[in-house]
């Protein structure tokens, strides 16, 4: 597949990643990117940004090096009622929310059934565009419910390059694979994400689309591959 576009990266305000969002600009020109988003933690994660850094995000410029950027945030779901961890008033600014479950923020992922619930209630909040990392074995869901619920409320469910890579979220691939093959059975979409935390992972896809050609995905199911799908499915999304 071709990509104009990584929707999943952090930067140095995440705390625990190393490049700022001008490198990362001038890295996509080089790679042919035409699109990335800058999609820090949320306030909830150790050493994330304070909302302060959402609060200000209208100051950065629509394009860096040519590379349209969008504001966004990695948004995290911090209880069973789906809540996420920055104010509605700051939230409604952002270009592009994230959504998804991490550790140690004060949430026992230990049942599916719980988990599955607050994430369908997450997916309800209409500025959730992406749903970051779903197949997290550290939170198990019924992946099939959750697909269905990506498609009815108009979020992605993303394919995340590092969750096959790192030493985080082991065990991905079994789970994301069952997703995927859901996905494509009901006709929805998803988003790839390298989850970049340095220009060495910016637009990584290598081996999410192993997993998505696994399950019969091609690059019309992936918006990555095309400006017109990040249009219609995210940029136009709540117009």
């Amino acid at each position: 597949m071709k990509f104009v576009a990584d929707l999943h990266l952090h930067t140095i305000s995440s705390g625990h990643a190393y490049n700022t969002i001008y490198e990362y600009a001038a890295h996509a020109k080089k790679l042919g990117l035409k699109l990335i988003a800058m999609t820090d933690h949320g306030p909830a994660m150790g050493g994330a940004p304070h909302v302060y850094h959402f609060a200000n995000m209208h100051c950065l410029p629509p394009a860096i090096n040519g590379v349209r950027v969008l504001k966004g945030i990695e948004a995290n779901i911090i209880n069973e009622a789906g809540d996420l961890d920055l104010p509605e008033e700051f939230l409604k600014e952002m270009e592009l929310v994230l959504a998804s479950f991490h550790m140690f923020l004060g949430y026992d992922g230990s049942d599916p059934k719980r988990n599955t619930e607050a994430l369908i209630r997450a997916l309800k909040n209409p500025k959730v565009n992406i749903l970051a990392h779903p197949d997290n074995p550290q939170f198990p869901v019924d992946l099939e419910a959750v697909a269905e619920a990506c498609k009815k409320y108009g979020v992605l469910p993303e394919v995340n390059n590092s969750s096959f890579t790192g030493v985080i979220r082991k065990g991905s691939e079994a789970p994301c694979l069952r997703l995927l093959k859901h996905v494509k059975k009901i006709g929805w979409k998803v988003s790839f994400g390298s989850d970049a935390h340095c220009l060495e992972g910016l637009g990584r896809f290598y081996e999410a689309e192993k997993i998505a050609k696994e399950a019969g995905l091609g690059p019309d199911d992936v918006v990555n591959t095309s400006m017109k799908m990040i249009e219609k499915f995210i940029l136009n999304k709540n117009l």
